[in-house]
């Protein structure tokens, strides 16, 4: 591999160590990522005319140059997983070679569009990190999390944050705690506010707050006297009732937000 990596990220694996082994063990995993270029341009020969074939060749040359740049985001991504996992732990290094973890890695890098945001690439570093070294929950679950890395945007992790950040927390709450701006009921903000809790609380990964008995069994709520009769509809920045993370939020919030520190770095020597 000629190309550095950048922002201080581990360089590749050198010799046949167990750290070198694994991360090959993973690259494999992440399999089909092969640069196409000098194939896909000989099979365009044939189709366009010498005065086509010109422009085209610009445009496919610029589409494999995302591609690569695709490919070397998460190149990067896998040697920060293994930079921060402890490979000589027995335990850790069968989970690495194991079936279901390279099922894992393949449906992560098949699904996962490095390009989409710095904030996912993180949370797939930390799912793959924390999944190798964790079993605080099945792997049936650890799909479901990178299927919310898929389904969901910056801003539905931005509210998960708020609301792990202060259990009970209103939506008025949370949409401080992001920064926003106060805007009107009738707005396209306040429309794509009330989409993105309705998306997680179908999605169940929040959910309005409630008291449980010992047992954990949840406690229904009083009926509330009725007070004033207003004329407008409930607010998109209610400021009474409030949310917590479900079970499956907070195990998200486990695998995703949390970050194993460095155990190794990489280096050429």
């Amino acid at each position: 591999m000629t190309d550095e990596v950048d922002n201080g990220s581990p360089e590749p694996p050198k010799g046949s160590g167990k750290k070198g082994k694994a991360s090959r063990a993973v690259l494999n995993a992440a399999g089909g990522l092969v640069p196409f270029a000098g194939g896909l341009l000989s099979a365009a020969a044939g189709v366009w005319s010498e005065n086509e074939q010109e422009s085209v060749n610009k445009f496919l040359q610029h589409w494999i140059a995302m591609l690569q740049d695709e490919l070397r985001e998460k190149e990067r991504t896998i040697l920060e997983v293994m930079a921060r996992v402890d490979i000589h732990n027995v335990e850790i290094e069968k989970r690495i070679h194991s079936d279901e973890y390279q099922s894992l890695v393949r449906k992560t890098f098949r699904e996962w569009a490095a390009s989409e945001s710095e904030r996912k690439r993180i949370f797939v570093r930390n799912i793959l990190a924390n999944a190798a070294t964790s079993c605080l929950t099945s792997d049936h679950v650890v799909r479901m999390f990178l299927e919310w890395l898929k389904l969901y945007s910056d801003l539905h992790f931005e509210v998960i944050g708020a609301i792990y950040n202060r259990k009970g927390i209103t939506r008025f709450g949370i949409w401080q705690q992001m920064g926003r701006e106060q805007v009107r009921e009738d707005s396209a903000d306040a429309d794509l506010f009330k989409l993105v809790i309705r998306d997680l609380s179908t999605g169940g990964v929040i959910r309005q707050a409630r008291e449980t008995d010992p047992l954990g069994n949840y406690i229904k709520k009083t009926t509330k006297p009725r007070g004033a009769q207003t004329s407008t509809m409930k607010s998109a920045f209610d400021d009474e009732d409030g949310y917590e993370l479900t079970a499956l939020g907070d195990q998200f919030v486990h695998y995703a937000m949390n970050e194993l520190s460095l155990r190794i770095e990489f280096s050429e020597n």
